[in-house]
Parts: C-alpha cells; sequence; structure tokens
C-alpha cells in the first residue's frame, strides 16, 4: 500500500470537526456549485459530487434540497474559495482552505489564530509544494466486479496512483486534475461514486512528541473553529 492508504489509517492529515461544521462546509459547496453551474445535478457535475458527499456525511435530503434552493436565489452571496498557508509550532506545515463571503475578515481570523497559536502564517507558495494534491473517490463495493489489481489497470490512464480496499468502499487516488474524467467514467459504467473530493498529501511528515503535538492540535482546533474554514491540512505524522 501507498502513501495515501498509509494516512488514512492513521489520522486524516485532512481534518473537519462534527456535523454541524461538516454541514456548514457543504451547505457552502453548494452554493458555490450551484453559482458556478447551475441547480440541476444532471448537468452540473460538481454539484452531483457535492449532493454525494453530502448523502456519505448523513446530511437530511431537506436539508440538502434547501441549500440548492437557496444558492439559486440571485441574492445569496457567493463564496470564494482562498488558501493560506503557514507553520505550527515545531516547523509543521499548515494549509488552510477557506470559503468566504469576506476575504478581508477571513485574512485577519486565520493570521489571528497562528499569532496567537505560536505559529507563522506565511506568503503564498510558502509551503504549498510540501504537499501533493489529489482526487479521491470512494466506491461502492457492490458495483466493482473485477479484483483491485485488475481495476488499477482499467484506470491506467486516468494516472490512479492506488486503489485499495477500505471500510467505506473502494477507494481510489489519482492527480487533482484527472477529477473530472474519472468521475465521467465511473458514472458513464453505472459504479456508484459514494463521495468524491480533493486531498493535500504531506510528501514528508514530522514526528513530534507528546507534549509538542498538543502545541500543533491547539492551533489546528483553533482554525477549525472558524466559520471560513473549510479544511485543513498538515504535515504532522499522527500517532
Amino acid at each position: 500500500m501507498g502513501r495515501a492508504f498509509e494516512l488514512r489509517k492513521g489520522r486524516k492529515m485532512k481534518r473537519w470537526s462534527a456535523m454541524a461544521k461538516t454541514f456548514t462546509r457543504i451547505g457552502k459547496d453548494i452554493v458555490m456549485a450551484v453559482k458556478d453551474g447551475g441547480p440541476n445535478p444532471d448537468a452540473n457535475s460538481r454539484l452531483r459530487a457535492v449532493i454525494q458527499n453530502a448523502k456519505a456525511a448523513n446530511m437530511p435530503k431537506e436539508n440538502i434540497e434547501r441549500a440548492i434552493k437557496k444558492a439559486s436565489d440571485k441574492d445569496t452571496a457567493n463564496y470564494k474559495e482562498a488558501l493560506f498557508e503557514g507553520y505550527a509550532p515545531h516547523g509543521i506545515a499548515i494549509v488552510v482552505e477557506t470559503a468566504t463571503d469576506n476575504n478581508n475578515r477571513t485574512v485577519a481570523n486565520v493570521r489571528a489564530v497562528f499569532n496567537k497559536c505560536d505559529g507563522n502564517m506565511g506568503t503564498s507558495g510558502s509551503v504549498i509544494f510540501m504537499f501533493d494534491h489529489t482526487c479521491t473517490f470512494t466506491l461502492k463495493k457492490e458495483d466493482i466486479t473485477m479484483d483491485l489489481e485488475e481495476l488499477e489497470l482499467e484506470l491506467i490512464d486516468f494516472e490512479v496512483e492506488e486503489v485499495f480496499d477500505d471500510e467505506e468502499g473502494i477507494i481510489i487516488y489519482a492527480p487533482f486534475g484527472q477529477f473530472g474524467a474519472i468521475q465521467s467514467f465511473f458514472e458513464e459504467n453505472g459504479v456508484e461514486i459514494l463521495s468524491s473530493g480533493f486531498d493535500r498529501i504531506p510528501t514528508t511528515t514530522s514526528k513530534l512528541n507528546e507534549e509538542q503535538q498538543a502545541d500543533v492540535e491547539k492551533l489546528l482546533e483553533k482554525l477549525e473553529e472558524d466559520d471560513d474554514v473549510q479544511t485543513v491540512y498538515h504535515s504532522m505524522e499522527m500517532s
């Protein structure tokens, strides 16, 4: 098994908090998808992916429908994606993905968290090169009629990096730019996508002692409390 598998078997380098925050995050994803491609999931591949993720997170159907309707209202503010980079204590690289309707507020809040938790918010490009940007799919096992080696060979033209069996389903990792092509391939071949999305996997990780790890966890938790923060990635090796 490769690097992505090992990270999943520990604690994921991609973090998000409790269900309420998860629903808020997905709600923003729905708004951005609808504003970008319209409210019809049949004609909007990005929205289809978000709806799959909402279902995987057990978001009620009425909540999904309400979010799509609200996003279709021209008076509903759109969110813009913004990326922030920096270091936590002890040299741990941090990447923060946000979705915001007020970039000045978000910049100020993220910077304040880094400062209060003895971190350092960096400039664009300061740590992003330390993470591989990948796309990931979780597939319904019952829809896969071949073994994993055969499936990986079938997907070779999509530059798939890893295929493995997980309790959630069959997991696929591939380069970020292959997301749309892989999504179309599975849809056209009747394979149910349970969830999909993106990861930023650190190329190297750093092992810390218990006290140092607590310092980093404090910063991560404070970042996750911010309503504008969607996901946080880090390079700390998790025990």
